[in-house]
């Protein structure tokens, strides 16, 4: 078992290109935190890890000597309680779970083929999860007419999941059309990515991908 070193800040271990972990990095950013970002390869990672998250994972947060996170929703949370000002979840219980659910289904119906797309080394999986994605996105597009942000008129903890993969839409080698039905998307990918948190949020591979 490895040493964990003592931190006087907050600390991330992140995956520099990996979207569970920009999600994160947008809602320090958003917060205005002061956190010392590690960025780790996924493929060479530090022993210390291992001692802080028994799984593993990143990304993992340590706040302190006080407290490991290793789940990136527990995280996004957890930050967003500690420091309430700007608030990313609604502060009324109906509208909090809204937005929980939201983040669920994103994370059940997006995020998988995301992982696909940019995991797998199947060309057959690859392919269909692209197709089914960009279906999906261009599907539920004509709903971001309605609110400036998703299902809200503020910024919330779900546009920080969300803005992570439609940032990735590149890479992944999807393009939405532009037509009449996907341009409220588009607007709101556009206000989204200018945001000074989100461009703050951003490590140089990740500014990258959105050249691809």
């Amino acid at each position: 078992m490895g040493v964990v070193s003592k931190r006087s800040v907050m600390t991330l271990f992140s995956d520099a290109r990996d979207h569970y972990s920009h999600r994160v990095r947008i809602v320090l950013a958003e917060k205005g935190v002061t956190v010392e970002v590690v960025d780790v390869d996924p493929k060479h990672k530090p022993e210390e890890l291992a001692d802080l998250n028994p799984y593993n994972t990143l990304p993992t947060l340590v706040d302190r000597d006080d407290l490991s996170l290793y789940e990136s929703k527990v995280i996004m949370e957890y930050i967003d309680e500690r420091f309430p000002h700007p608030p990313l979840l609604p502060v009324y219980p109906v509208a909090r779970a809204k937005s929980r659910l939201w983040m669920y289904r994103l994370e059940r119906d997006w995020s998988p083929l995301v992982d696909t797309i940019l995991g797998s080394k199947n060309k057959e999986h690859i392919a269909r999860a692209r197709k089914e994605l960009k279906e999906s996105f261009v599907g539920i597009a004509p709903i971001f007419s309605e609110k400036p942000f998703f299902m809200s008129d503020d910024f919330t903890i779900v546009d920080c999941c969300l803005g992570p993969i439609l940032w990735r839409l590149s890479l992944m080698e999807i393009e939405l059309p532009k037509t009449r039905q996907t341009q409220p998307l588009l607007n709101y990918m556009e206000r989204l990515f200018e945001r000074d948190a989100f461009q703050a949020s951003l490590t140089e591979p990740e500014r990258e991908m959105f050249k691809a």
